[in-house]
């Protein structure tokens, strides 16, 4: 059968495409009327969901080996089998369970996490018209398969690679798969030239490729990883472009290493210099390797992200890709057109008249044929004209042919046979169509359009216009039926009807959402395609300041520094075409912006691809959902400021995570080589080091849920390597300060230093070495734990800001584990013996002390460095 026989079919792909109708559908197995139900769900258990490689669910197994490349991780491997040669079994058994936190926990949370966001997206669903049983019906677009048969409008994405069987006014753009940006017209042809490559088959779709106009039907000859677009997906696999995201943690992760194989180095030489012992110098290097290492940070990452796009569906926003959120958050310029956004989205045709300006039933009359018999996407202004359904029209005239319309011409045109003769009716833009047209035409008289006249109508338009109409011209010229076919050079000599006006009013709640996403640090620039003059009302409508207008041919006439500077002087942009939209998104970028563009129509698309952050809305067009990182259930740029503060919110979140351990992790190995260069001993045994980092991991897990104070919220965050590194520079110190002093306190207070006191047994020295590394022990997990609360807000701890309940749980539990411990059946195997209660009372004394010190140190830094 046809789907048993996939990957031959693609290998003669070129012949499917030759043969008549009737044999295609013969050897795909199907018909004019598409598969029954039941066999299309056979075939979709045979070949798979429609879907390239790229985003597809990975076996268990290997998730975790993915997992497992994670430098961190395979750092903590190599130690557990180094420690396994060595025969130090217990250190095994710890660094495998970090290993198992870090690699098995995070994926227990993700997948958790991914489940309940895939039900999420599943609410943004992109479906194909596909005739199932004889009846069209809609259909999801993995469930596609070999021998369905589509249909296409425009707005609609290509599901799969698929023969067109019949078409009209058919238009595609094909640039995800050739790079060119112009349509190309497609159709039922059979017989295609030789020497042609498949791609340029005038009868060949391609998945990856969107409808701009017309419509079409076709039956799909390959689906997910065969197709065309499958095959450079597979390729392109792991080659994803790193967002600022990606590269922010490979930063850190590469700075942390850096650091680590130094202090590593240092430590080894140091144990293995001053205590003459190099298997035991390797075991505790590898322990200091294991304390630097933030192996948690793939899970905390994981979890945020997820716990985030949970939270943020619960406002509306639903996130396709994870690590768009933090771009989400970063964003410090909204692009967005002002249709729907800043606009209620409802249009209304308030005016049809001739150029006296007198009210005409034949301009009306006119528009409406052209929106009746138009194959394209019907935008809000065709939906508006056609809800004049009283009108008296002809409905029933044979369409000749369409021209489509483009971002260049600014118009379009059907042509109809009517009354003996073939009709071109044209509306667009004043300025297009006036340029085009020779007469006018009032009643039934019919006059030249002399230069007057033109003035006259421009002068009314740029009126309307400032009074916020979007108006349209409508203009007509009439051909012998001989003329079979027709294209733009038709579209002259025309004569001027008249043109319409319609009326969007501004929503009661722009004013507000631009004000509260100034507040918070996102400029808003404005990228339409409408005039200047009707987008200057509707921004003094919503209170929005205007620093200046920039209008597509004004760009278009620039070198580059020039558009580069308006680019930023700007916050409204007019009669902007698709690739300007582009350009201005990418320029914007190269100035160090993290942008945001939000739009839902075909000609959207370019630019959303080129922003960090692609925004669109459940009702957009297929090709602009599929092109998105985040949709919106609501148009609403309120809907947007909620979604930008979770974003935020994650981003803190995980900082919070990195400055905390990058600059604890810092503050006690600093600590260890230390102790190592004056103890007589180890400063604590290997064991403990790894047990004491694992416990720290455990206390860090409520970091996802916690709150994040309202000033950090105020502006964007980016990564800043820089001002991590500082931090861990200054603040990783202080806690060294105290691990200083708990060395003295067990070396004079509690009489360590009779380790190296002449006449002291073996046993004796055992014991003050266990008490030593027990003290510390205690001191190092609870001051660093404690100091969680001290680094994540710039208020004062547990007065002017409090953690979660999660947060405050997980960091108290360890403090407690960590201070039974010593006591505990464990105590043995770990190496500690019980504690002095005059101990915890200098410990209380540290950490309170430790505390004030250290929200001193950071409120300076903060002052000093910024808050980033």
């Amino acid at each position: 059968m046809f789907w048993e026989d996939e990957s031959s079919l693609m290998a003669s792909n070129a012949s499917l495409y030759s043969v008549t109708e009737a044999e295609l559908l013969q050897q795909a197995r199907t018909s004019a009327n598409g598969l029954s139900t039941e066999v299309a769900a056979k075939i979709l258990a045979e070949v798979g969901p429609n879907r390239v490689g790229i985003g597809q669910r990975h076996s268990v197994l290997r998730d975790l080996l993915h997992r497992c490349r994670n430098p961190l991780v395979i750092q903590l491997i190599i130690i557990a089998t180094v420690s396994y040669i060595m025969g130090d079994l217990r250190s095994t058994v710890v660094v495998g369970g970090m290993v198992f936190l870090s690699v098995f926990v995070s994926y227990i949370q993700e997948a958790r996490s991914s489940k309940a966001v895939e039900k999420l997206q599943k609410m943004v669903k992109t479906t194909v018209t596909v005739l199932r049983d004889g009846k069209a019906a809609e259909a999801p677009l993995e469930g596609i398969v070999p021998g369905d048969v589509v249909l296409l409008a425009a707005g609609s994405l290509i599901p799969a690679d698929l023969r067109v069987l019949s078409a009209k006014d058919f238009f595609v753009s094909q640039s995800a798969l050739t790079g060119e940006s112009m349509p190309v017209e497609k159709n039922a042809e059979a017989n295609q030239p030789a020497g042609r490559g498949l791609i340029e088959f005038t009868n060949a779709c391609f998945m990856g490729s969107n409808v701009l106009s017309g419509s079409a039907r076709g039956v799909v000859i390959a689906t997910g990883a065969n197709t065309q677009f499958g095959a450079i997906a597979e390729k392109l696999l792991g080659q994803r472009e790193a967002t600022s995201f990606d590269k922010g943690v490979a930063g850190f992760t590469w700075l942390m290493i850096r650091f680590m194989v130094v202090m590593v180095s240092i430590t080894f030489l140091i144990v293995g210099l001053t205590k003459g012992n190099w298997a035991v110098a390797l075991l505790f290097a590898m322990s200091v390797a294991v304390g630097l290492t933030p192996e948690m940070l793939p899970m905390i990452i994981t979890v945020c992200l997820s716990k985030g796009a949970l939270i943020m569906s619960h406002k509306k926003v639903i996130v396709k890709q994870l690590h768009a959120i933090q771009n989400f958050g970063a964003m410090d310029v909204l692009c967005t057109d002002k249709t729907g956004t800043l606009t209620q989205d409802q249009v209304v045709l308030e005016r049809y008249v001739d150029v006296t300006n007198r009210q005409s039933e034949d301009v009306l009359r006119y528009a409406y044929m052209n929106s009746f018999y138009q194959t394209g996407l019907r935008n809000l202004l065709d939906r508006a004209i056609l809800a004049h359904t009283d009108l008296d029209v002809e409905r029933d005239c044979r369409k000749v042919d369409e021209i489509p319309f483009d971002f260049k011409r600014r118009r379009m045109s059907v042509v109809i046979d009517y009354e003996d003769r073939h009709v071109l009716i044209c509306k667009g833009a004043v300025e297009e169509i006036t340029s085009v047209c020779e007469h006018y035409q009032v009643d039934e008289d019919i006059n030249p359009l002399i230069k007057l006249i033109r003035d006259d109508l421009m002068d009314e338009y740029r009126h309307l216009s400032a009074e916020g109409y979007r108006v349209l011209a409508i203009a007509y010229r009439e051909f012998d039926r001989t003329k079979p076919v027709f294209t733009v050079a038709d579209e002259s000599q025309m004569t001027l009807l008249g043109y319409i006006a319609f009326f969007d009013p501004a929503k009661d709640t722009s004013a507000k959402a631009i004000a509260a996403l100034s507040r918070h640090g996102v400029a808003v620039k404005i990228l339409t395609g409408d005039n200047e003059l009707v987008t200057q009302k509707v921004c003094h409508d919503v209170a929005m300041t205007i620093t200046k207008i920039v209008t597509g041919p004004q760009l278009a006439a620039m070198d580059e520094t020039a558009f580069a500077r308006e680019v930023e002087a700007a916050n409204v942009f007019a009669r902007l075409t698709p690739d300007q939209k582009e350009r201005v998104i990418k320029t914007l970028r190269a100035n160090g912006h993290v942008v945001g563009f939000l739009g839902d129509g075909i000609n959207d698309v370019l630019a959303m691809k080129a922003a960090d952050v692609g925004i669109s809305v459940d009702t957009a067009v297929d090709v602009a959902k599929e092109s998105a990182d985040i949709i919106l259930l609501e148009k609403s740029l309120l809907v947007l400021e909620d979604g930008i503060m979770e974003g935020r919110k994650v981003f803190g979140n995980i900082i919070k995570y990195i400055k905390m351990g990058a600059s604890s992790n810092f503050g006690n190995m600093f600590s260890v080589v230390g102790g190592a260069y004056f103890l007589p001993f180890l400063p604590m045994a290997p064991l403990q080091v790894l047990v004491n980092n694992l416990l720290y991991d455990v206390s860090q897990v409520g970091i996802p849920l916690d709150h994040v104070d309202e000033e950090y919220l105020a502006r964007p965050r980016q990564w800043n390597i820089k001002s991590i590194r500082n931090f861990m520079l200054f603040i990783g110190p202080i806690s060294s300060l105290f691990d200083y002093a708990t060395f003295f306190l067990m070396l004079y207070f509690f009489g360590c230093t009779a380790f190296s006191a002449a006449g002291t047994s073996a046993a004796q020295k055992t014991y003050i070495e266990s008490l030593f590394h027990t003290g510390w022990f205690v001191e190092s997990l609870l001051t660093q734990t404690l100091i969680v609360h001290i680094i994540r807000t710039h208020r004062i701890p547990f007065v002017q800001s409090r953690a979660s309940k999660p947060m405050l749980f997980t960091t108290l539990a360890v403090m407690a584990f960590g201070m039974w411990l010593p006591f505990s059946p464990l105590a043995k195997f770990l190496g500690f013996v019980p504690l002095p209660a005059i101990y915890f009372v200098w410990l209380a004394g540290f950490l309170v002390t430790y505390a004030v010190l250290t929200h001193g140190v950071k409120l300076w830094f903060a002052r000093r460095f910024g808050t980033d």
